[in-house]
């Protein structure tokens, strides 16, 4: 997970309002071009926009399996689940790359069928068509500009995921376009070789948003400037002679941090408290990401000091 220590803070209920807010206008995006590539698809007789129609109706669940992703792992910690519900969003991207993978290689396999059938079976697809992919290619790009920016806004795994099945939707439309024109300057079967190109895009962004969630889910650590950002705040304390040891895992969209600082070890327990306490609340200032930080302190002059300055 690439961690950017320089987000301006966000509160639970400003990243839940903006991620409701992105998914809702995906939905009413997407129900508008699924509507519009379906007719198109079927008025000109072309199975790729009609496959184009389907990607995108599947975005309409996903946005919703986003939504109800979002309201989950937003609820408080409880007595059952105490770290929190952030790993709700993990789940929720797991399941928007299976129904993309189950819909990835249903178009695939249309696709295929149509390629061995002769080319007078095929009926050429119609302007329209061509219109709609053309369409779908802007407004889809439009709409993945605008979820990844959010995405990137609140650090958001699920909206990051629902941000990549908009642009595969755009190449899916841009496969369409040269398949549908391929199509209509004599060549039949690039309409259907289309649907096989849409297919192998949608497998591909399918197992990107798998192996996201995966990572998230098993405790993966930051990346390394992340770790050096903190190292280096922490060290702006003078009463920290020594950063001995320090662990991150991701947790969701959230950061855990275990760290291990080395103080004089003459000083009174209530000072050593207090310089882990500053510690403490230093790293969650600075990095609003970061939901939980331990603080470990250390007698600088010990055999374990030292072992990460």
């Amino acid at each position: 997970m690439k961690t950017n220590s320089k987000h301006i803070p966000i509160d639970a209920a400003e990243k839940k309002a903006i991620a409701t807010k992105v998914s809702w206008v995906g939905i009413i995006g997407n129900i508008v071009l699924t509507t519009f590539k379906l007719f198109a698809g079927i008025i000109a007789h072309s199975g790729a926009m009609v496959s184009d129609s389907i990607h995108s109706a599947s975005d309409v669940l996903s946005t919703f399996v986003v939504l109800i992703s979002v309201k989950l792992s937003h609820k408080d910690a409880d007595e059952k689940h105490p770290y929190g519900h952030e790993r709700f969003e993990c789940v929720a991207a797991l399941l928007l790359a299976f129904f993309l993978f189950v819909i990835g290689i249903g178009i695939g396999y249309a696709g295929v069928k149509k390629i061995f059938m002769s080319d007078a079976e095929i009926v050429v697809p119609g302007a329209l068509a061509l219109i709609a992919a053309g369409v779908s290619i802007v407004v889809k790009e439009a709409m993945y500009w605008y979820t990844i920016a959010a995405a990137k806004k609140i650090d958001s795994g699920v909206l990051k995921a629902s941000a990549w099945d908009h642009r595969s939707d755009a190449f899916s439309s841009i496969g369409s376009f040269a398949g549908i024109l391929g199509a209509r300057i004599g060549f039949p079967k690039l309409d259907a070789v289309a649907s096989v190109i849409i297919c192998l895009f949608i497998i591909k962004v399918a197992y990107d948003i798998f192996m996201d969630a995966v990572n998230r889910m098993i405790d993966s650590s930051c990346d390394s400037k992340f770790v050096e950002d903190v190292k280096d705040t922490v060290k702006n304390n003078p009463d920290v002679i020594s950063i001995d040891d320090i662990k991150t895992r991701v947790f969701g969209d959230r950061v855990y941090i275990d760290i291990e600082i080395g103080v004089e070890g003459q000083k009174a327990l209530t000072d050593a408290h207090l310089i882990a306490k500053n510690t403490h609340d230093l790293i969650e200032e600075t990095f609003p990401q970061v939901k939980h930080c331990m603080v470990h302190v250390n007698p600088a002059d010990s055999e374990t000091a030292g072992i990460c300055k």
